[in-house]
């Protein structure tokens, strides 16, 4: 966890600059709330990172408290939210039933123990409290993996957990009937050195615990040369598949709003 963290922290003055998916897909999960009409006091945004949830949240909840908490410290400097906490998001230093909603855009794929970071989020939540996500998918950077693959057997793109298995832990937490939903975005590039700058950019680094004889010279422009194989109408796509979940804590199924699309 250091290394993302210290990633992260790398990234933060020009994150916002290179986030083009992540924005989008803070702004679809919260596209998610228009069907939230109970009042909120207590929002927490999960991985809130330099805001760009936390912006959204403020203005769709004018009189809400937003708590944006992070455990890369650079990145909440740049979060212009009131209240921020720098904290890891599997022990929250927030009071039992204290959270009317805990809302989570692409922080949970950084987290490897998700049955603890699940009954976390359940904790703080209060009864019939709303938790929401967007996370990555096993199919993420499809295309990069494997290019890699072709080259050597040692793993060079982080891993994602399937969304049925991600469900399966918020019911191990206690949660109700979680929704779990899937879509795949595609962003473009002109080379794979470009995708790869983004990565870095935005502290996503891909092969975290290589070693140095991994990226020899010559396996990297194999890889590269794999990759062209993608090549579209002039461009290289980079797949993600983006997962979004939501259920709530303790609620009744009788009079509740679903929030799936419909």
């Amino acid at each position: 966890m250091s290394s993302v963290r210290s990633a992260f922290n790398k990234a933060s003055n020009n994150y916002d600059d290179h986030a083009f998916l992540q924005k989008e897909v803070a702004s679809r999960l919260d596209e998610k709330l228009n069907v939230i009409t109970t009042h909120s006091n207590i929002i927490l945004d999960l991985g809130a990172g330099t805001g760009l949830l936390s912006d959204n949240l403020k203005r769709r909840f004018p009189n809400s408290k937003i708590i944006a908490l992070d455990f890369a410290q650079n990145s909440l400097k740049n979060n212009q939210t009131a209240n921020k906490i720098c904290a890891n998001a599997n022990h929250l230093p927030l009071a039992d039933n204290s959270a009317d909603i805990v809302i989570s855009s692409l922080m949970m794929q950084w987290c490897p123990d998700l049955k603890q970071l699940f009954a976390e989020i359940h904790r703080v939540l209060k009864n019939d409290g709303l938790i929401l996500f967007s996370t990555f998918g096993p199919d993420t950077l499809k295309e990069l993996k494997k290019s890699w693959s072709v080259v050597d057997n040692e793993t060079h793109v982080n891993t994602f957990a399937d969304m049925h298995d991600i469900g399966d832990q918020m019911l191990g937490a206690g949660f109700q009937s979680p929704v779990m939903e899937m879509e795949t975005l595609t962003l473009t590039y002109q080379t794979v050195t470009d995708l790869l700058r983004d990565l870095k950019a935005i502290g996503a680094q891909t092969v975290s615990t290589r070693s140095k004889s991994l990226m020899g010279k010559d396996k990297f422009q194999l890889m590269i040369k794999m990759y062209e194989s993608y090549r579209q109408d002039g461009k290289l796509p980079a797949t993600y598949e983006v997962i979004y979940g939501h259920a709530w804590k303790r609620v009744s199924t009788i009079g509740k709003i679903d929030i799936n699309n419909q």
